[in-house]
């Protein structure tokens, strides 16, 4: 397949991506989260050309982007108050909402679900190319299924060049991880996937909020996710990622002392960390000086870990924010839960 590369400024080629789209095409566009794999969301055959590009299995649900809030009962059956008020507060933006869906989304964007996804991109090119295709979208993230998500037209491009019908290249992403799922079906609105809209965010607008206990340890293998990244192998590198956790001091002391050992070996290591370069390190990568950096830079890290050849990489948790749950959740699964906590 030649795929149609795009630049994000090319009016003309903007309103092919959404004709393609039109004609059961699949199309990548960037957002501000991470860039997005699309389909219309009507049309249960392109849906499945988006599981065959990326290698997803068919029981993990897509979201559903709309351009704008009106179209919000399109999609879902039922706006609950908590969904309007998220809705009034931050759309357009980085979370999505887990409602009730129309019976015109076919079962393979939801995985049988009678739930369904559903976001109002903020990256102003997302919301253009939704509009020129005229329905709404179904899209995970742009990639291989369980390799990094990508933060950057040139890994949409490494990924599924020759896979999908055209790529729209724009700026990187804003903010560096998928958005954050919020279940508002129930009494209580549920985070099922955190993301840049924080715990803290939620409860400024609904008073309270519960968090999913599969968050930090991913669901069982016959459960089926209520949403996308609950359930495989995510996020993973080439690289064997370790996470160290605790104190600043303890941690970076650990990581060097595992980094010593592992040269002796001849082990090429890497280092994600936020301590200074002091790590005797293949390669290191400065993880900011607080989780919402970390999190910006964190698939681009595993990506370049993988470009320079690192067999083992360590990454260093010890900053302790409102983001702090954004970046476990994805480096937990990146790592596969492979934790040294050197706070036990």
């Amino acid at each position: 397949m030649k795929t149609l590369i795009i630049d994000k400024t090319d009016e003309k080629s903007l309103w092919k991506a959404g004709k393609i789209i039109r004609k059961g095409g699949i199309v990548a566009f960037p957002t501000e989260t991470v860039y997005g794999l699309g389909a219309n969301a009507y049309d249960e055959n392109a849906i499945k050309k988006i599981y065959k590009a990326k290698g997803r299995p068919s029981d993990n649900p897509l979201i559903v982007h709309i351009a704008e809030i009106g179209d919000l009962e399109k999609v879902a059956r039922e706006i609950p108050e908590n969904a309007r008020k998220l809705v009034a507060k931050f759309a357009p933006g980085p979370f999505t909402l887990i409602l009730k869906k129309q019976p015109d989304i076919p079962d393979v964007v939801t995985a049988g679900l009678d739930t369904v996804g559903v976001r109002i991109p903020k990256d102003a090119t997302a919301r253009a190319f939704i509009r020129l295709a005229g329905v709404p979208i179904a899209a995970p993230s742009a990639n291989i299924s369980g390799k990094p998500s990508p933060t950057k037209a040139e890994h949409v491009i490494a990924d599924l060049d020759g896979k999908v019908d055209a790529i729209i290249c724009g700026e990187d992403a804003e903010i560096g991880v998928e958005s954050t799922i919020i279940d508002v079906t129930g009494e209580i609105p549920t985070i099922l996937r955190p993301g840049g809209i924080t715990k803290e965010d939620i409860i400024s607008v609904c008073g309270r909020v519960e968090i999913s206990q599969n968050v930090l340890t991913g669901v069982k293998k016959n459960e089926t996710p209520k949403c996308p990244g609950m359930k495989y192998k995510h996020y993973s590198p080439d690289a064997e990622i370790t996470v160290v956790e605790g104190e600043k001091k303890e941690t970076a002391d650990k990581i060097k002392e595992l980094i010593k050992a592992d040269r002796e070996k001849g082990i090429k290591v890497g280092v994600l960390a936020s301590s200074e370069n002091e790590f005797n390190a293949d390669l290191y990568i400065f993880e900011g000086k607080n989780n919402r950096e970390f999190a910006n830079v964190l698939f681009d890290a595993l990506r370049e870990f993988d470009k320079n050849g690192i067999e083992k990489a360590y990454v260093q948790m010890c900053m302790k924010d409102e983001m702090e749950l954004t970046v476990k959740n994805r480096i937990y699964k990146s790592a596969g839960y492979r934790i040294i906590d050197l706070g036990e």
